[in-house]
């Protein structure tokens, strides 16, 4: 069953040492392109969690995005350098006594020097980034969900729209008898009076060449065909499951070329008509086909 590619999946979690709420949203786009929104100190996993995405996905703009919040100050790996403070503290505490004043410690000026504060490492808490991937993953599977609901919708109105587009292509079909005959006997008539207003004589052999030129001019029976295959492939096409969209998609350019033939050489009113109907059909279906992964 084709997917759309617009979604939207979500996931929450909260423990004891952390909470973190994963969101992800798509629509449509020619290749998968996914932006990442997540904090700097987690960008090691993102690589890993590219791939994850990719698993779900071959189509389509994905904007991922994590709301962290660390409420154990275990987790994020940041240590104070007391040995080194210490040191800086007993320099200072000498250079007060020989100038004879008095050091007064400013933890403020402490906490704004990066010398002093460390990160035990570029990985993050291996229960933390656990946690981080299951949400991820339950995530995706909520987002996926959403994709199907999606893309059960577009097949149901894309089937409703193909059996529209077959019945408009039958009444062309109709139409094309009707057309031949009135071009033939007007054709007659035109030769007959203009052979009688220049006193030549008739030749039905001329006659049977001009109607069958007409004929083969307006004769729109290959487009018919090709008409009715394109359409019989859409409806094949739709219940496949890899690249249902580039597929539809290029089928749906093929339609719109033959339908625009067929306008061209009925040479008729009502012809027109139909076909005007059949192509604003079609690029609602273009439209529909576009969300398509």
């Amino acid at each position: 069953m084709p997917v759309s590619m617009t979604g939207f999946g979500r996931n929450e979690t909260n423990e004891d040492a952390w909470t973190h709420v994963w969101e992800i949203k798509s629509v449509n786009g020619r290749f998968l392109d996914v932006k990442w929104r997540i904090p700097g100190f987690l960008r090691s996993l993102e690589t890993a969690w590219e791939r994850q995405v990719r698993t779900h996905a071959s189509r389509g703009r994905v904007d991922v995005s994590l709301n962290l919040e660390v409420l154990d100050a275990e987790v994020l790996g940041v240590t104070f350098n007391e040995t080194m403070a210490k040191a800086m503290f007993r320099q200072m505490e000498k250079l007060a006594a020989a100038r004879g004043e008095i050091f007064n410690l400013d933890y403020n000026r402490v906490l704004a020097m990066p010398a002093l504060w460390r990160d035990n490492g570029s990985e993050p808490d291996p229960g933390l980034a656990e946690s981080l991937n299951k949400g991820l993953e339950a995530a995706l599977r909520d987002w996926v969900d959403s994709r199907a609901r999606e893309g059960q919708a577009l097949v149901a109105d894309l089937t409703a729209r193909f059996a529209t587009l077959r019945e408009l292509t039958e009444k062309v079909r109709e139409r094309i008898p009707d057309i031949l005959e009135a071009k033939k006997d007007g054709l007659r008539q035109r030769i007959t009076d203009m052979l009688d207003s220049a006193n030549a004589d008739f030749s039905e052999d001329r006659m049977l060449q001009e109607v069958a030129y007409l004929t083969d001019k307006l004769d729109v029976s290959e487009e018919l065909t090709r008409l009715d295959a394109h359409l019989e492939r859409l409806a094949e096409v739709l219940a496949d499951k890899d690249d249902v969209g580039k597929k539809l998609d290029f089928l749906v350019q093929e339609t719109f070329r033959e339908i625009n033939t067929c306008g061209n050489k009925a040479q008729d009113t009502e012809v027109s008509r139909l076909v005007v109907d059949f192509k604003a059909e079609l690029e609602r279906c273009r439209e529909q086909v576009q969300n398509i992964e």
